[in-house]
């Protein structure tokens, strides 16, 4: 998976959005990703994720710009699941991310470096805030993630491995939505 393959797919989507619901007017030109404020690409992105139905408008708008793989791809991305999560270990496969309103447990990528590579100042377990969403065969995040400075007794990092490792056994850690 390559970084602008993502971005290809994502800067027009969100510029979709800020057109059409005047989020940051003063951004036009999203879709060359360049000297974006991520602030404010937040408040965007937000705006997505809080009314799905704009992914089905900008299919139906701009579809005859997108080919219909990656129309299947952007349109997967209703199923995201968003909120906050703990992200409980690093592996090679990705990093296990514990959803903190239902404990429901992921494997999430990076989109070109590791979770550990893009977030090497903070130790696991690491709550955070972020929107996952199905790409290809993976889950990866919006990149938009918001880390919480908050640190976890023993007790609670034992019952974080505790979920990851039921889910694991079980065969309820999601590599998919």
């Amino acid at each position: 998976m390559t970084r602008s393959f993502f971005y290809d797919l994502w800067f027009p989507l969100l510029e979709f959005v800020n057109r059409k619901l005047r989020v940051v007017p003063e951004m036009k030109n999203i879709r060359k990703g360049q000297k974006l404020d991520i602030v404010k690409v937040r408040k965007i992105a937000d705006s997505l994720w809080n009314d799905l139905n704009l992914i089905d408008e900008y299919l139906r708008i701009d579809s005859g710009k997108i080919s219909d793989d990656n129309k299947a791809i952007i349109h997967s991305w209703k199923r995201c699941v968003t909120g906050r999560f703990i992200i409980e270990r690093h592996l090679k496969s990705g990093s296990v991310f514990i959803s903190c309103d239902n404990n429901e447990v992921y494997m999430v990528s990076g989109i070109i470096s590791s979770w550990e590579e893009m977030l090497p100042d903070f130790r696991v377990p690491l709550m955070l805030k972020a929107v996952l969403i199905p790409f290809k065969d993976k889950i990866i995040s919006d990149g938009l993630v918001i880390p919480y400075n908050v640190s976890f007794g023993p007790g609670l990092r034992s019952g974080f491995k505790d979920t990851y490792l039921s889910a694991k056994k079980s065969g309820a850690l999601h590599k998919f939505i």
